[in-house]
């Protein structure tokens, strides 16, 4: 195997991101929702709503997936699918005034539950992750956009 100076970085980024989904999860179930659910919920807060694309590439859920999800989201009552004002032929997802409620809740509960793990970091290590993560996702963006 090739020399990758980069390996270290990759397992280190895995597995941050598998221990964050975990400690998030276990915040989120206790609020009787999916990680999904939780996603879609507060992506939608404080918006007039978006098409299913929209929040395909804004959440970390997969098109076959987001259907079912939101499909659930609607039987709850907290989102409703209508047609877009511009284009009858694509779909709104938004909150429901439940859904609002609901999201009015729990986005600052579970930040509330993120920041004592947040709070050991000294404000310059947050600054410093947060450039170079953005860094990080720059370079990725840019090579796919290569090779598209």
């Amino acid at each position: 195997m090739l020399n990758n100076k980069f390996l270290p970085l990759l397992r280190e980024l895995a597995d941050t991101y598998q221990t964050f989904q975990s400690y998030s999860a276990a915040h989120i179930r206790t609020l009787d929702l999916t990680p999904a659910q939780f996603d879609i919920v507060v992506t939608l807060g404080n918006t007039i709503g978006m098409s299913p694309k929209e929040l395909g590439e804004k959440t970390l859920i997969t098109k076959g997936t987001l259907t079912g999800v939101i499909d659930r989201l609607c039987d709850k009552g907290l989102v409703t699918r209508t047609a877009s004002s511009s284009d009858g032929r694509c779909q709104l997802i938004k909150l429901t005034k439940l859904g609002d409620t609901l999201f009015n809740r729990i986005f600052p509960e579970h930040l509330q539950h993120l920041q004592p793990v947040f709070a050991q970091l000294k404000r310059s290590e947050i600054d410093t992750l947060t450039l170079q993560l953005g860094h990080l996702r720059v370079a990725f963006s840019s090579a796919k956009s290569a090779l598209e």
